[in-house]
C-alpha cells in the first residue's frame, strides 16, 4: 500500500535479549516484522546495536526516544550526563543518532522520538535522519508547533497522530476522512 508501518515497541534490553526482539520486530522472515520500531536507551546507546544492525540487515528502521511528549520525560531526558563536555541524556542520543547516520544519503535509517508537546529545545535535531514525532493532534501539538520546534529540518519530521484519526473510528468512511484531514493540514510543514 505504499505505507510504513512503526511498531512503537520502546524496547530495550542487552545482548542477546536485545538481538531476539530486534529480530522479531525487524527480520524480514518474522511475522511480527515492521518497516521500523521504537527503542529505549536507558541501557545506553550501545545496548542498542544489536536493533540498528537488524535494522541496516532488513532494510528497517529504528526510532531512538530522545525528546519524548510525555510531562515524566525531562526527568531523565534532561538529566546531565558525567565527563567532559556535559551533555543532556537528550543531547547524547541525538549525538549518537548523527554518528551513526553520518555520510548516508539522503538520510539515515536511524531517528529519533521527538515529542511535538516538548515547548522548545537547544538541542541539534538535524542527525541526518528522519525525527518521529508524536503529540500532533489529539496531544495538543500544532502544524504551528511542528515549524516552529524542527524549522530547517522539518522534512525528516515524521508525525504520528493515533488517536487525532481513530477517534473518528469506528465507521470506515470517517476514519478515511480523519485522516486526509490530517495530511492536508500536514502538507504544508
Amino acid at each position: 500500500t505504499g505505507s510504513l508501518v512503526v511498531l512503537d515497541v520502546k524496547r530495550g534490553d542487552i545482548g542477546s535479549t536485545a538481538a531476539a526482539y530486534a529480530d522479531a520486530y525487524l527480520d524480514e522472515d518474522s511475522p511480527m516484522c515492521a518497516d521500523a520500531i521504537t527503542v529505549s536507551p536507558f541501557l545506553g546507546f550501545g545496548s542498542l546495536m544489536p536493533f540498528l544492525a537488524a535494522a541496516e540487515k532488513n532494510d528497517g528502521g529504528v526510532f531512538v526516544l530522545a525528546l519524548t511528549s510525555n510531562p515524566e520525560g525531562p526527568e531523565v531526558q534532561h538529566a546531565r550526563t558525567a565527563g567532559p563536555g556535559e551533555r543532556t541524556v537528550a543531547g547524547t542520543m541525538l549525538d549518537h543518532l548523527r554518528d551513526a547516520n553520518a555520510g548516508a544519503t539522503p538520510m539515515g535509517s536511524y531517528g529519533a522520538v521527538v515529542g511535538a508537546t516538548i515547548g522548545s529545545t537547544s538541542e541539534d535535531l538535524d542527525i541526518n535522519g528522519p525525527l518521529l514525532v508524536p503529540g500532533y493532534g489529539a496531544q495538543g501539538g500544532t502544524v504551528d508547533d511542528l515549524r516552529r520546534l524542527f524549522g530547517d529540518v522539518s522534512a525528516n519530521v515524521l508525525p504520528s497522530t493515533s488517536r487525532g484519526v481513530l477517534s473518528a473510528g469506528p465507521d470506515v468512511t470517517a476514519l478515511r476522512d480523519a485522516a486526509l484531514r490530517t495530511n492536508d493540514a500536514l502538507r504544508g510543514l
